[in-house]
């Protein structure tokens, strides 16, 4: 048969837990029985190999199957239509001691209980639903009904507030005996110079990009790039940084215009015929100065060129 947990530390739907090492097994491994929905006189088998171990207890359900409830129930089991157990148990001390409670916790915690009946039940108050029997009163948590067990003194759920001052100082670089109050201090602190540094980092972008503005105005200036890469080599600048945009531009020569290199008296070189005129520069001589092209193919081979 299937294993299954019968009950463990969690905290079930009517704010109280129960402590796995508190338990008293011994008198119901003598008389292990499987009721059904915590009805007496619906015994439909008994619980086998019961273990109290990494705070659970555990056991297998072996149905006798001499009632039709049990042959049903041993078939829904399998099936998986019927699959939650639920525990009777009477509790013998109870506990309101911080440690011993948790998160969301309203009732005191069961810290000695002796096991009554375990149940295969429908629906559980949770994945443990317990049933308790408290002053022969019997509470169960898989149906409708009040609890027993009263509740802490300030009726309120336990919500834990622990911090680990310890760590969150040395993560501050303080040290680890430091207070609230110096934590807070610290944080405080770092707050402000996150403030002062993001103005910092606000200007001095601001400052950057002024800089690399006037650095691609004076390119353009210098003919070393035309206004329409303006928006380009800005946002060349930004990624670069203006020490490597203005190292590029300082490594570029001035844009001076063909015409300028062919007029006689211009200061600049002058070709006499065709075959002085650099290779890589013939074919843009030929499209954008034409008449240049003209005079200088004739120079060189003495018959006019039309193109």
């Amino acid at each position: 048969m299937k294993r299954v947990r019968i009950t463990n530390e969690r905290l079930n739907s009517y704010g109280f837990r129960i402590l796995t090492s508190g338990g008293d097994l011994d008198q119901f491994k003598r008389n292990p029985v499987l009721l059904y929905m915590h009805e007496r006189g619906k015994v439909i088998g008994i619980v086998k190999d019961l273990k109290a171990e990494n705070d659970e207890v555990t056991g297998e359900l072996v149905f006798d199957e001499a009632t039709d409830l049990s042959r049903q129930c041993k078939k829904q089991f399998e099936m998986g239509s019927l699959r939650m157990v639920s525990v009777g148990i009477d509790p013998i001390e109870t506990s309101d001691a911080k440690e011993l409670l948790v998160d969301g916790q309203t009732r005191p915690t069961v810290t000695k209980w002796k096991l009554v009946e375990v149940s295969l039940v429908d629906i559980g108050a949770n994945d443990d639903a317990i049933a308790m029997k408290c002053d022969g009163t019997v509470i169960e948590l898989g149906k409708d009904g009040d609890c027993m067990l009263p509740l802490l003194k300030n009726n309120k759920p336990i919500i834990s507030t622990t911090m680990d001052f310890k760590a969150i100082a040395l993560k501050l670089g303080l040290a680890e005996t430091a207070d609230e109050k110096a934590i807070l201090n610290k944080i405080a602190e770092l707050q402000h110079d996150a403030g002062e540094s993001v103005t910092l980092r606000q200007e001095n972008d601001t400052l950057k990009l002024a800089g690399i503005t006037t650095l691609v105005d004076g390119a353009i200036a210098e003919k070393k790039i035309t206004a329409d890469k303006k928006d380009q080599f800005v946002s060349l600048g930004k990624k670069i940084g203006l020490d490597e945009l203005k190292s590029t531009f300082d490594a570029m020569s001035s844009q001076v215009k063909l015409s300028s290199l062919l007029t006689p008296g211009s200061g600049a070189t002058e070709y006499k015929k065709l075959s002085d005129v650099p290779s890589d520069k013939l074919i843009e001589l030929r499209e954008k100065e034409p008449e240049t092209y003209k005079r200088l193919y004739k120079a060189e081979y003495g018959i006019d060129c039309e193109i």
